[in-house]
């Protein structure tokens, strides 16, 4: 059962008006059970002074493209009810109409563009109304015999309206339905959701609750748990299973439904997720459509669904049956855009957005992370919605036709435009190593800038996280994840590779650049110290580089890797035989790499710095002691001692460094491979040719 969570003590200090909407609305998005992400729309009618100072009758209505969770007062538009009320006289309206008309309503241009239903609002004679999308509701309205049960429920209180698609006909229906019932307390939108009003905020709440709660213990009391979608087919697999598959297969799916766009892939193995992708009647409920159209630009009019027995099917017979499910998933959806398409439409990717593996759970698509989690958010609606219909009737949903039209509608599709223009790095995954310091986190934020999501990846875990946090906080969540790894591990290297895979769906760039330094002449230069360079510099390099290609192969998509060297990979550096050694090592080693991966679209270059002091825990080690001692200076004069020997007088900063490999990372560079970057200052010695 949903629970009211207003919360009077708090509502009592809202300034009347405004914020009492967004309070309202922001408890009714607060749960999903209530009302689907981004969808729904509140309004409250208000009495304001226009700009000549005359009072006017207002009516405040959600934003298009917001989530009623997270709405503030600027994402509400006011509009001049006395402009609105005469097209109640109107027999009909084009949607285009309906929107230009609405635009000259505003009482403030900078105001954003009013909901899709604004009208039913407008039309309803109740000071606020509150359109929901729940799941005890819809599973009322996507049922065959929806009506009947409805009355059976609330008797005469409800106005039940025919499935049309939101707009001006649907707004007059519902006015005129509530206009000749005198009864009525609500409203029923076939295979659509709820309308409620009050004369308060709290009263217009209050009832949405009641009135699903009413709706949640009917289905409640017809449910027999073991019953659901038809009984249980198979047996879910382990966490520990699941994730080993999961990691395997993630990077397949990928690359499959990134033939036209790069696409991130999130998992899901809820309690709710794994009880249907389990049950007998999977494979043809989740054939039969959205369970609302709010979903459909998120889920796509059908999930995949893959035909995989976990108890008796091994994973080389499930990445086949991705593979050939996932092209013939394309393939269909290519012919339903053609059968259906109108002049002027453009088809959005034709990769399915959720898949459903039996054992596994649900695997989801989409642009990056947040969008990836929206697409598996409103399936767990859908999943709600099927599992409530079914124990009423039978699970219908709108027609083909009707399903298209909806997902490419231009009233739905310029919510999408309200999203930021995609940038160099969107769509793809940065994974760095060495990430929590100096240049690797200077990398992580200049790769998220624009676009990427990162892997954070550093020994130092809580300066990884730290990093993390700062992106996410402001970027959004899960733009970047912090993990712990010892390059030198193998199992550790594979273990954070494979969790990359499970976090983002797999890796487009890596940034080769954890380090350490040591300073020895030759005959003091011990075997411990030559095998911790070679260990963490060549080894590490290499381990990274491998996993990573093995990703990058699965995924079939290509991929780019940087290489942190240094000047030391031409410049034999005096008292550093062990570090230039090895960076030398390094740079060779990407230029093997480039070689085998120029088939695949890997392509690997190197950036070589010289003497990047700031924010480095190498340069805050010996290691600066040591290098001051071999130039014969003092330590602090270091960074003057390098800037001097450059033929350009500079220092160089970890910034110089991320922009370097942003450049070698992105389509700037895209026909680069095999090349050593220099960033040093100018450096003779250290010329690359």
């Amino acid at each position: 059962m949903v629970q009211s969570k207003w919360i009077q003590e708090q509502a009592s200090q809202l300034v009347k008006g405004l914020q009492e909407l967004v309070y309202r609305s922001n408890l009714i998005g607060s749960d999903r059970a209530v009302c689907n992400w981004g969808g729904g729309n509140t309004s409250m009618k208000t009495t304001e002074k226009d700009f000549r100072g005359r009072d006017i009758e207002v009516m405040w209505v959600k934003g298009s493209g917001s989530d009623l969770a997270t709405m503030e007062a600027k994402n509400f538009t006011g509009l001049n009810l006395d402009d609105i009320r005469p097209l109640m006289e109107r027999d009909e309206m084009p949607d285009e109409e309906m929107v230009a008309y609405l635009s000259h309503c505003m009482i403030d241009s900078k105001h954003p563009r009013a909901s899709i239903e604004t009208l039913l609002h407008a039309f309803l004679p109740f000071k606020h109304v509150d359109h929901t999308h729940p799941d005890a509701i819809i599973s009322i309205c996507c049922s065959d015999n929806g009506r009947q049960i409805a009355e059976e429920i609330y008797g005469s209180r409800f106005v039940w309206v025919p499935y049309v698609r939101p707009g001006f006909t649907l707004s007059k229906m519902i006015a005129e339905g509530v206009r000749n019932n005198p009864d009525a307390e609500l409203v029923l939108m076939e295979k659509h959701g709820l309308v409620v009003w009050g004369d308060t905020a709290q009263e217009s709440y209050e009832k949405t609750i009641s009135v699903i709660n009413e709706a949640e213990q009917y289905i409640n009391n017809r449910m027999k748990e073991e019953e659901v979608f038809g009984g249980q087919n198979y047996e879910s697999l382990s966490e520990e299973d699941a994730s080993k598959v999961l990691a395997k297969v993630m990077p397949v799916i990928r690359g499959a439904v990134s033939d036209q766009k790069k696409m991130l892939l999130t998992y899901d193995r809820g309690e709710d997720v794994l009880q249907f992708v389990n049950s007998k009647n999977a494979a043809e409920l989740s054939q039969v459509g959205a369970a609302c159209p709010d979903h459909l630009v998120h889920t796509k009019r059908i999930p995949l669904y893959i035909d995989w027995n976990p108890q008796q099917e091994d994973v080389e017979v499930l990445l086949a049956q991705i593979t050939s499910g996932i092209e013939a998933f394309k393939e269909e959806y290519k012919s339903y855009f053609g059968r259906n398409q109108n002049e002027g439409d453009t088809m959005f990717e034709p990769a399915p957005r959720v898949i459903l593996i039996p054992g596994i759970g649900m695997v989801n698509t989409g642009k990056d992370a947040a969008n990836s989690r929206v697409s598996g958010a409103l399936y767990h609606r859908a999943i709600a919605v099927m599992k409530g219909t079914t124990a009423l009737g039978n699970f219908v949903s709108l027609d083909e036709d009707e399903s298209y039209n909806v997902e490419y509608w231009p009233l739905e599709l310029y919510k999408l435009s309200l999203a930021p223009a995609e940038a160099e790095f969107s769509r793809k995954v940065a994974f760095v190593t060495g990430g929590a310091g100096g240049i690797g986190s200077e990398t992580c934020r200049r790769l998220v800038s624009e676009g990427a999501h990162v892997v954070v990846a550093d020994l130092n875990v809580e300066g990884a996280q730290q990093v993390a946090d700062e992106i996410n906080e402001a970027y959004g969540a899960n733009r970047a994840m912090a993990v712990k790894m010892d390059v030198t591990q193998e199992d550790q290297v594979q273990a954070s590779i494979d969790q990359t895979a499970l976090f983002y769906g797999g890796v487009d760039i890596i940034v080769n650049n954890a380090g350490l330094a040591t300073s020895s002449p030759i005959d003091e230069t011990t075997l411990k110290e030559w095998d911790l360079n070679m260990n963490v510099l060549g080894t590490g390099y290499f381990l990274v580089a491998r996993e990573a290609f093995k990703q990058m192969k699965q995924q079939g998509t290509g991929g780019s890797m940087v290489f942190i060297g240094s000047k030391n990979s031409l410049y034999a550096g005096k008292n550093a035989a062990a570090y230039s050694s090895v960076k030398a090592l390094e740079t060779h080693l990407a230029r093997c790499i480039a070689a085998e991966g120029g088939e695949y679209g890997i392509r690997v270059n190197s950036v070589l710095p010289d003497a990047v002091l700031q924010g480095s825990a190498i340069w805050g080690s010996k290691w600066r002691e040591e290098r001051a001692a071999a130039y014969g200076i003092e330590p602090d004069q270091l960074e003057e001692h390098y800037r001097k020997r450059t033929t350009l007088k500079v220092n160089i900063y970890p910034r110089d460094i991320a922009e370097s490999i942003a450049f070698l990372a992105s389509s700037k560079s895209d026909r680069t491979t095999g090349c050593m970057l220099t960033v040093d200052g100018g450096v003779p010695a250290a010329f690359t040719r």
